[in-house]
Parts: structure tokens; sequence; C-alpha cells
């Protein structure tokens, strides 16, 4: 007999609005431009990717692929969306001991 599995959406977990500010702080703490996309991607399904997009001035379909596995988005995408999440983002300096990732090459 086989065990029943429900799908695993880490949307669900990021129920309020201190986990989802929670998760996009450390994705961007992290350096990582891969987690940081995943992480607004998460946080705008959790809260209705339709609603963000329309809030961002975007697409539906052109948000999620920017913010999908595969996506890129440009600055100005990740601004608009963190504007529509009711986020900003501001600068801090590093602490001792943490070095940023070094620049991808062409």
């Amino acid at each position: 007999m086989m065990s029943k599995t429900t799908r695993f959406d880490a949307a669900d977990y990021l129920d309020t609005k201190e986990r989802q500010v929670a998760y996009i702080t450390a994705a961007l703490e992290s350096g990582d431009a891969d987690f940081i996309r995943d992480a607004l991607g998460l946080v705008a399904r959790a809260r209705g990717m339709s609603e963000i997009a329309k809030s961002a001035g975007l697409n539906r379909e052109s948000l999620y692929k920017a913010l999908g596995e595969t996506g890129n988005p440009e600055f100005s995408t990740v601004m608009r969306v963190v504007r529509a999440l009711g986020l900003t983002l501001s600068a801090r300096p590093a602490t001792a001991g943490r070095t940023s990732r070094q620049r991808r090459s062409a």
C-alpha cells in the first residue's frame, strides 16, 4: 500500500508579513541572486501573484517567468515587486567576517 503524500509548497509557510520579511531579508543578506529571486517569487505567491503583478504594473505571466527558476529579472522588475510587497531596500555596512560573493564573469 502506497502512502498518500501532499505537495510541499514553501509559500504555504510564509503566512505572515513578519515571516515574509524575514525570508526576503535572509535572501538579501546571503548575496545570492538566485535565492533573492526565489524568495521574492515565493512571497509574491504567498500574497497572491495576480495582486502583486497588478500592483507592480506587470503582467502576471511575465512576473511568473521573471521570478521562476530560470528567470533573470531586471533590477527595475525587482524594485517594482519589492514596492508592490510594501517593502524598501536599504544598505548597511557588512558585518566583520562576511564577504560578498564574487561577481560572475559575463
